[in-house]
C-alpha cells in the first residue's frame, strides 16, 4: 500500500466491525480484518470476539511471541486514523520490550523437570501405598499424596497452556494432553477454551467464565439480575433454588471446592462429546480413558467399598485445596458488567486480580498463581521469574496510583469469605442496598 493510497479508518468505523462475519482489530495502530481467521485462532474465538473493534495491541504483545507479528500482514487493511496510547500501555510495552530483551520469556529454569519428578515421586508413593499396605491410615495418606500429585501436575498443564514447556511445540502438545487429559482426568481443550476467555475478560461478570458458577456461588449481587453468560450463551437464572444456595454460600464455600472435580470431569466430557470445533478431539477423549483407566485400577486394588470411597473423597478434597487458590486470586478483586475492553487492559488485569504473599520456600505449594497480578501481566512468561518481575509491577502500579494487592493466603481466604457472605446477605433480602464489592471499596487507590 503506497503513501497515496494510504487507508485511514476512524475508531468508530473499526467498533462497528465487531461481528463475527465482520471482524476488525487493531494493533500499533494498523487494522486487521480477521473475519475469516476467527475460526483457525489458536486461542479459539472468544478472544477476538471479546476484543473485536477495538485495539488490542497490550492484549496481543501479552499472549504472543514475536514470531506471531509475521501472520499479520495478510489480515492488513489499513491505519487507525485517531490511534492513541495511554501512558500505562507505554510503560507497560515497555516492560515487555525490556523482559523479551533480556531473555525472560524464553529462559524457563529447571523447574519443569523438578515439577515432573516430584509428581512421579507422589503417584509412585501413593499407588505403592494401596498396593503394599491393608492399613487404612495408610491408604488415607496414599489418597492426600494423590490429591498434592494433581495440584503439582496441574500447575505444569497450566503452563504448557501458555508457552512452550518442552523443547518443540510437538512435545508440549503431548505434555498438555499427559497432564491434563492423563493425569488428571480433565480436557486440557476445555481448559484452554474457559482459561483464554478468563485471561482477557478477567471478572467480567458476563465474560468470565470463572465467576460463573450459579446456582451454587455468586461473588456479586450484580448477578442477581439473571445476567446473560456471554461465553456459554445462556442465562445465569437467579431462580428461589439460587437464592437459597447463594444465601449460605460462605458456610458451603469449600465443601463445594471438595468435590469441584466432579464438575470439570463433567465439564470435559460435555465439551468434546459436542458438536463445537474441538482440535484433537480423539486424542483428547482417549486421554480421558487412560485416565478413568488407571485411577479405576488403583481404587479397585483397595480392600472394600468403604475405603474406596474415602480414597476418592479424600484424594478429591485435598486437590480442592488448587481450587481454593483460583477462588482467592478473583473472588474479592473489582468485578464489571460488559466485555473487557482493550484500551485499559493494564487496569483491568490489576483490579480483577490478587497476589498471595508467601516466602519463596512456599512457591511448589502455589505453583506461581501466587503471583497472579504478574502472571495476567505477563502470561507467557516462565513462572521461575514471577517473583523477580514483582518489584517492576509494583513500581508501574504505584506510578499509575493503581491498585497493588498482595495479601498473604489466611488474609486472602477471609477475604474471599467476606465477600460471599456479603453477596449472601444480599441474596436473603434483595431490598437492601447494594454495598461495593469489600476488598475493591478498601483498596479502590494504590494499596
Amino acid at each position: 500500500m503506497t503513501e497515496k493510497s494510504r487507508r485511514e479508518i476512524t475508531s468508530s468505523e473499526l467498533k462497528n466491525h465487531n461481528k463475527k462475519g465482520d471482524l476488525w482489530i487493531s494493533i500499533q495502530g494498523k487494522v486487521y480484518d480477521v473475519t475469516n481467521w476467527i475460526k483457525d485462532h489458536p486461542g479459539g474465538e472468544s478472544p477476538l470476539m471479546n476484543l473485536a473493534g477495538q485495539d488490542v495491541t497490550d492484549a496481543f504483545v501479552a499472549f504472543h511471541p514475536g514470531s506471531a507479528w509475521k501472520y499479520l500482514d495478510k489480515f492488513f487493511i489499513g491505519y487507525l486514523e485517531d490511534y492513541k496510547v495511554s501512558e500505562v500501555s507505554k510503560d507497560y510495552r515497555k516492560l515487555v520490550t525490556e523482559f523479551s530483551k533480556a531473555g525472560l520469556f524464553e529462559k524457563k529454569g529447571h523447574w519443569i523437570c523438578i515439577s515432573l519428578v516430584t509428581s512421579a515421586f507422589l503417584f509412585s508413593l501413593s499407588v505403592l501405598g494401596v498396593l503394599w499396605s491393608d492399613k487404612i491410615w495408610v491408604h488415607i495418606i496414599s489418597a492426600t499424596l494423590m490429591g498434592l500429585l494433581w495440584m503439582q501436575i496441574g500447575f505444569v498443564g497450566h503452563d504448557s497452556g501458555h508457552y512452550n514447556i518442552m523443547m518443540t511445540p510437538k512435545l508440549n502438545r503431548f505434555m498438555q494432553i499427559f497432564t491434563g487429559n492423563c493425569v488428571t482426568g480433565i480436557s486440557i481443550g476445555w481448559w484452554k477454551w474457559t482459561h483464554t476467555a478468563h485471561h482477557i475478560a478477567v471478572n467480567s461478570l458476563d465474560f468470565d467464565p470463572d465467576l460463573q458458577h450459579i446456582p451454587f456461588l455468586a461473588v456479586s449481587s450484580d448477578i442477581f439480575k439473571s445476567l446473560e453468560s456471554v461465553f456459554y450463551g445462556r442465562k445465569m437464572t437467579f431462580d428461589s433454588v439460587a437464592r437459597f444456595l447463594v444465601s449460605y454460600q460462605h458456610w458451603s464455600f469449600y465443601p463445594v471446592m471438595a468435590v469441584a472435580r466432579i464438575n470439570l470431569f463433567t465439564q470435559s466430557f460435555l465439551l468434546l462429546l459436542s458438536k463445537r470445533q474441538v482440535p484433537h478431539r480423539y486424542l483428547e477423549l482417549a486421554g480421558l480413558m487412560v485416565f478413568w483407566g488407571w485411577y479405576s485400577l488403583v481404587i479397585s486394588c483397595l480392600p472394600n467399598w468403604g475405603e474406596r470411597a474415602l480414597f476418592v473423597a479424600v484424594s478429591f478434597a485435598v486437590s480442592g485445596i488448587q481450587h481454593v487458590q483460583f477462588c482467592l486470586n478473583h473472588f474479592s478483586a473489582h468485578t464489571y458488567i460488559g466485555p473487557p475492553r482493550a484500551n485499559d487492559w493494564f487496569e483491568k488485569q490489576t483490579k480483577g486480580s490478587i497476589d498471595i504473599s508467601c516466602s519463596t520456600w512456599m512457591d511448589w505449594f502455589h505453583g506461581g498463581l501466587q503471583f497472579q497480578v504478574e502472571h495476567h501481566l505477563f502470561p507467557r512468561l516462565p513462572r521461575c521469574h514471577l517473583r523477580k518481575i514483582s518489584p517492576f509491577v509494583k513500581e508501574l502500579c504505584r506510578k499509575h496510583n493503581l491498585p497493588y494487592v498482595s495479601v498473604s493466603f489466611f488474609e486472602a481466604n477471609k477475604l474471599t469469605i467476606a465477600t460471599l457472605r456479603n453477596a449472601a446477605l444480599q441474596a436473603r433480602d434483595l431490598t437492601n442496598p447494594i454495598p461495593k464489592n469489600l476488598l475493591w471499596e478498601a483498596v479502590n487507590t494504590h494499596g
